[in-house]
């Protein structure tokens, strides 16, 4: 089951600290050929919902936003 943009704003502020892949997962690298890009950040926006219908949320250092599920709580220390 994929999370809604309001399930992920019910449980995640902005400011929530994650580990963004904006174009492939990890696990998805290999089979595409595409390299994966691994950010720790923090969101910077509650979640929104495209006109396609997939939810996605701003991240720092990243301009747009990132499908949530490429999108993973960091974990905690």
């Amino acid at each position: 089951m994929s999370t809604t943009a309001e399930q992920w704003n019910d449980r995640h502020p902005v400011g929530t600290p994650v580990i963004a892949y904006p174009d492939v997962r990890p696990e998805d690298a290999q089979a595409t050929g595409f390299p994966c890009t691994r950010l720790e950040t923090r969101t910077r926006s509650a979640a929104w919902t495209l006109g396609h219908g997939a939810p996605v949320v701003a991240v720092e250092g990243y301009a747009g936003g990132i499908a949530l599920t490429h999108v993973d709580l960091a974990p905690q220390d």
